[in-house]
């Protein structure tokens, strides 16, 4: 074990799970990014482009726990690599003249694609960290979503205004084919595979998944994930047009300020997953280094997006929004860690997908629901400031279930002594035969 703790490859696959993450985000975003321009080009109603937000969504929960099963038997890397294929190629025909339906099916194909991504990029990061060291490899590889935004959106933005919307798909394509390539030549598995270790502290085998996803604690993240993906999934599809039609700002300034939320994300993630790492190592508990940050954090953003339509001041309206919108991303640090406690190696690529999966559900109904009000509101701005409302309320009903009920050491105690239970049962079953 100490041989993985100071394992440098482990790090190279950080690196290239943190770039796929990269690519991932900016493959997201851009729609939002453009959503102006496309609008105008393809004549789309605020709920019609919702519905273009939405339709992202409606295989990405699907693809998703299909994903994870495939991966409890089939190497990651693979999976990883056909991800990142279906991303480029999915882009390239958007570099072209496309009608509403193609735009569609489109961001459907790259929500396919992209519906597994995080869940098995950290899957395959756990293959090489124990789960002492995990959280702060997984607040690196989600950021790897909030940096490659902050870097992609100004760049995309340029090739917007200089060119049109068609360049920035278009180049995002040719980047998804480069990674692809980069993790074939480079891309390995990990030596932490099927056998669990002390450091995972499980001593149990195989659990039904009725029992797995019926726990308190793995409802209560999926409760908490879909709190904040509302908001993630309102950032992704509608902020930037926010921007433009609620604040007043032009495309070319929107491009900087839609950078805003992520490289807040970058600060608070990364400085919540080291302080969730540095809380274990002090030997607090699981509940206080990982639940009650992580839901709390949950709750803190629907709060501040709560108060948000009440502030005048378009600065502090801005800054509210980023708060409220990047603070609760810390759960998808903490969650994938939480449920890795006391899920079985050899199930865990499962479970990570279909908790990810029930989260990111919000962003099916969240662009669509924005869409509509925005076109029920007196001005664009009402419309946004009632949407974002019921963000909040979303977000802080989330958070305080996972506050409430996010308890993975309790979980792994309770499956331990089930599992000894029926140890004994078999046990005494054995004997009496033999006694027979």
């Amino acid at each position: 074990m100490s041989t993985q703790k100071t394992s440098k490859y482990a790090w190279v696959i950080v690196l290239l799970l943190f770039l796929f993450m990269l690519i991932n985000f900016a493959d997201k975003a851009v729609i939002g990014l453009a959503a102006a321009p496309i609008m105008k080009d393809l004549d789309l109603t605020p709920s019609q482009f919702g519905l273009v937000g939405s339709s992202f969504f409606f295989l990405y929960a699907v693809s998703g726990v299909v994903t994870g099963f495939v991966v409890n038997r089939v190497q990651t890397r693979w999976a990883l690599l056909a991800m990142g294929l279906i991303w480029a190629v999915t882009q390239f025909p958007m570099a072209g003249s496309v009608g509403f339906t193609t735009l569609i099916a489109c961001r459907v194909l790259l929500g396919a694609g992209e519906g597994p991504a995080y869940p098995v990029a950290l899957h395959s990061a756990y293959k090489w960290f124990p789960n002492e060291l995990r959280t702060l490899p997984t607040a690196l590889i989600s950021q790897g979503a909030s940096i490659g935004v902050v870097l992609a959106l100004p760049a995309l933005n340029y090739l917007i205004v200089r060119y049109s919307w068609h360049w920035a798909f278009a180049t995002l394509g040719l980047i998804g084919l480069v990674w692809a390539l980069g993790w074939l030549a480079f891309g390995r598995e990990g030596p932490l595979l099927e056998t669990p270790t002390p450091a995972d502290r499980q001593s149990y085998g195989r659990i039904p998944y009725r029992r797995l996803l019926l726990n308190r604690t793995v409802l209560a993240a999926c409760a908490s994930g879909f709190g904040a993906y509302w908001g993630l999934s309102l950032m992704i599809a509608w902020l930037p047009h926010y921007l433009i039609k609620g604040l007043g700002y032009t495309q070319q300034q929107t491009g900087w300020l839609s950078t805003l939320p992520w490289a807040c994300n970058v600060l608070v993630v990364i400085g919540a997953g080291w302080l969730s790492q540095k809380l274990l190592a002090r030997s607090y508990s699981s509940v206080v280094a990982r639940s009650l940050i992580g839901g709390g954090a949950v709750a803190l953003g629907g709060l501040a997006l709560i108060v948000m339509p009440l502030i005048e001041t378009p600065v502090l309206n801005l800054a509210f929004l980023v708060f409220g919108i990047s603070v609760p991303s810390v759960i998808y640090v903490l969650s994938p860690a939480i449920v890795s406690e006391f899920t079985p190696v050899s199930q865990r690529g499962a479970m990570l997908t279909i908790v990810t999966a029930v989260a990111t559900s919000a962003g099916l109904l969240a662009p669509y629901v924005m869409g509509r009000i925005i076109e029920s509101g007196a001005t664009p701005s009402e419309g946004f400031h009632r949407g974002f409302l019921i963000c909040g309320v979303v977000s802080l009903i989330g958070g305080l279930i996972g506050m409430a009920f996010l308890r993975p050491g309790a979980e792994a105690a309770r499956f331990a002594v089930a599992d000894a239970a029926d140890a004994t049962i078999r046990n005494r079953l054995i004997n009496a035969e033999l006694a027979v």
